[in-house]
């Protein structure tokens, strides 16, 4: 095993999560590995940013208890998930018209309650979500074929309501896709994973810092010390297939690998896949994707303002979801407003949509204060549209030295954090050496 994976070689093209999760288990079995990324900052699409002298992220994303292999990376590589993310039961809160939380209790019972005790529905609707959770977990959350989640819910007799309150928005934060269009399957998924093991699996865990220390920084540290490297502002310009592996082309000069994980977005994978024939399949799967938008909206006011909670909601507003970094990470006076999927905020302005956001936080909270200043960011191909039975590339190529890595590839998770470290993942159990021994063996 030892001498087989002197043989190896492994190029990682891309520094985001999914590459920084194979170059961190590729560097675990000792495999020599190179990660090329073309920004200055590793992270990808979930980053730090800098503004005004205020570290903030690309955007305001969340982790989930059931996020189990992005969690355990994290804390592989030196990251304490008890010190990095404030811990919150799960929690649905639509600002004065919904309200739903988990008392720390086992799991189911947790949900159970929750639904029972449950702000803003009326009984007959509350008992209707608690048969409609029965039938999913008897189910084993598996669809005998998959459907829109409009359609799931309508067939289960989930009322107006309930979908507005209820899962809409939690359709909209694991899938970042509209009801009418998301795929039931993929969220079953998730609801799986985050509610029908235990209660742990449910709690929402918001980082404390930025996205590119929280993990991509900590495992370029990693990968180094187990004498791999870590390029940046090294974007790779084309890459060419040999008969033992490939040559990857870059400004600083060219280099040889005996495989590479190609873990960069869609639009540059594409880039550097088309022109290789065998490809062709895989290039079209990608190029067919639509894509889904994330607006991030950041509002420093003075620092004695604050919300009634680290996280809520708003119901049938432009902001969908608020969040008080000054009660996450000590950052006093700095709120993120979350915008997911298309909509008619598309259509404004970043100031017009600014001036509709810091009109909403007056009305609903009575801040008199303005902001100091505002940034919006608009990742608008931030997540591919999870839609019913999406055909994704697989992690294998039919080229053997090369695999796909990210949140668009095949797997049973939407377009996640934990989607892209469960792709990256994958992508290095096939290159474990240990493989290799047993298909010769064979």
């Amino acid at each position: 095993m030892d001498d087989l994976a002197q043989e190896l070689n492994i190029a990682v093209i891309g520094g985001g999560y999914a590459g920084m999760a194979a170059a961190v288990a590729l560097a675990e079995q000792g495999i020599p590995v190179t990660v090329f990324e073309s920004a200055k900052q590793l992270g990808g699409r979930a980053r730090g940013v800098l503004h005004e002298h205020t570290q903030l992220d690309n955007g305001q994303h969340i982790l989930l208890g059931c996020y189990k292999e992005t969690l355990g990376l994290i804390e592989k590589v030196g990251g304490n998930i008890g010190q990095d993310f404030l811990h919150l039961p799960l929690q649905l809160d639509l600002h004065g018209h919904f309200s739903l939380k988990a008392p720390r209790i086992p799991a189911p019972l947790h949900l159970l309650v929750a639904l029972v005790k449950t702000k803003g529905l009326t009984w007959n609707e509350r008992i209707s979500a608690i048969r409609f959770m029965f039938r999913l977990r008897r189910m084993n959350f598996k669809l005998d074929r998959d459907m829109t989640v409009t359609e799931l819910l309508r067939l289960h007799g989930q009322s107006i309501q309930l979908v507005q309150k209820l899962w809409e928005p939690l359709c909209i934060a694991a899938l970042n896709t509209p009801l009418q269009i998301a795929s039931a399957q993929v969220l079953l998924n998730v609801l799986k994973d985050a509610l029908s093991q235990t209660r742990g699996d449910s709690d929402m865990l918001l980082p404390r810092i930025d996205f590119t220390a929280l993990f991509p920084n900590r495992a370029a540290r990693y990968v180094k010390k187990h004498s791999g490297h870590v390029l940046t502002s090294c974007g790779v310009e084309s890459l060419i297939p040999l008969e033992n592996g490939f040559e990857i082309i870059t400004r600083r000069g060219t280099l040889y690998f005996s495989h590479v994980v190609c873990a960069a977005s869609p639009a540059s994978a594409v880039k550097l896949l088309k022109p290789i024939t065998e490809l062709s399949c895989i290039v079209q799967q990608i190029e067919t994707l639509q894509y889904q938008p994330i607006y991030t909206l950041y509002l420093q006011y003075p620092k004695h303002v604050k919300l009634p909670h680290a996280m809520l909601g708003l119901y049938r507003r432009y902001s969908q979801w608020l969040f008080d970094k000054g009660q996450i990470d000590g950052q006093s006076g700095l709120i993120a407003s979350v915008i997911s999927a298309e909509g008619m905020h598309q259509h404004l302005s970043q100031n017009e949509l600014a001036q509709k956001v810091i009109a909403e936080l007056t009305e609903e909270f009575a801040i008199a204060d303005r902001p100091q200043w505002f940034r919006v960011i608009a990742e608008k191909r931030a997540t591919f549209s999870c839609t019913p039975s999406l055909q994704r590339p697989n992690q294998k190529t039919p080229l053997s030295r090369l695999f796909l890595a990210g949140d668009y590839t095949n797997g049973d998770y939407p377009a996640t954090l934990e989607g892209a470290v469960q792709s990256g993942l994958r992508c290095a159990n096939l290159l474990n050496p240990e493989s290799f021994t047993h298909k010769k063996a064979i």
